[in-house]
């Protein structure tokens, strides 16, 4: 296995605004972030590990006594909710599909397709306040509107976190700063639509992304640039009869080949070939053992990194 990133960090990105970064941002190393009030804390996300969610709820201590009150999971993955369980104290507020999709995806099982984590004693701690469309959360005084962004995106169930008033956003998955962005369980047309039509037009001056470092909004351009260079991989390989590996194969990534997990690229074909097929919906169930075989062929053969 490889050497250890570096220890997680937390990061003040408005007044009582926080922002938890793990380092290096690559598989099931997500960031979460929290916000400060007199009447306790809100946290956005949890980590994917007992171990690492421990040592955010430790940090969150470090900056403050209150206790953690609200709990968002912008999505249903588990690098942002495995440890949920571990915020008994907490309501914990999602979209009305997250709570569906981690029942259904239970805890971690993927029979060597990833190098060897040690999750802890996890427990499944699904969303048990879940909304259609939108919720508004206060801290103290400042607003706070949880969006669910309307359609497939990273997954089925995106939300994010908007704060207007200080131009702060948690993107959630739908922003990975310099990692490969993963559209697998979503839609990659979805994203770009969703990108482009709801998250760029907040005009953030801050983002916290699930993973990679806190940016500003030119990584919006940066994830939009990598998915529109997929689609059109997908158009060219898909016409040629070519599978997701067999283009994935034969691409060059050029400015995306010192992305973090490149092998991704494998994964957002097969839901590139399915968004190009007219009679499937966005975000339809796809065969995802199949695509992370394809991944993991890709990666000559070799288990997925990861240093969770």
């Amino acid at each position: 296995m490889s050497s250890a990133p570096a220890p997680a960090r937390v990061q003040e990105v408005s007044d009582g605004v926080f922002a938890y970064i793990q380092p290096d941002g690559t598989w099931f190393i997500n960031n979460t972030g929290f916000l400060v009030g007199r009447a306790g804390v809100t946290s956005v996300d949890a980590c994917s590990t007992e171990r690492r969610t421990r040592d955010y709820l430790a940090a969150i201590a470090a900056t403050t006594a209150r206790p953690v009150r609200t709990l968002i999971n912008t999505h249903h993955h588990g690098d942002h909710t495995h440890g949920n369980y571990l915020l008994p104290g907490a309501t914990i507020v999602a979209h009305d599909n997250c709570r569906a999709e981690m029942l259904a995806a239970g805890l971690p099982n993927f029979g060597g397709l990833f190098e060897d984590v040690d999750w802890g004693n996890l427990e499944l701690a699904p969303p048990f306040l879940t909304y259609s469309d939108r919720v508004t959360l206060y801290s103290d005084d400042l607003r706070c509107e949880v969006c669910y962004v309307g359609s497939p995106a990273h997954t089925t169930n995106d939300s994010v976190v908007w704060i207007p008033e200080r131009s702060v956003l948690f993107a959630g998955d739908l922003i990975f700063n310099g990692g490969t962005p993963f559209m697998l369980m979503g839609s990659v047309a979805g994203a770009i639509d969703v990108l482009a039509g709801l998250i760029k037009p907040l005009g953030a001056v801050t983002i916290v992304p699930g993973h990679g470092d806190v940016c500003g909004p030119e990584a919006i351009d940066d994830v939009l640039g990598y998915l529109r260079f997929v689609l059109d991989t997908a158009r060219r390989g898909k016409a040629a009869g070519l599978t997701p590996l067999e283009t994935a194969m034969e691409t060059d990534l050029g400015q995306y080949a010192g992305l973090h997990d490149r092998e991704r690229i494998v994964g957002n074909l097969h839901r590139a070939y399915a968004d190009l097929d007219e009679t499937q919906e966005r975000g339809a169930k796809l065969n995802l053992p199949a695509a992370l075989i394809d991944m993991v062929t890709y990666n000559g053969g070799k288990p997925l990194s990861c240093h969770a």
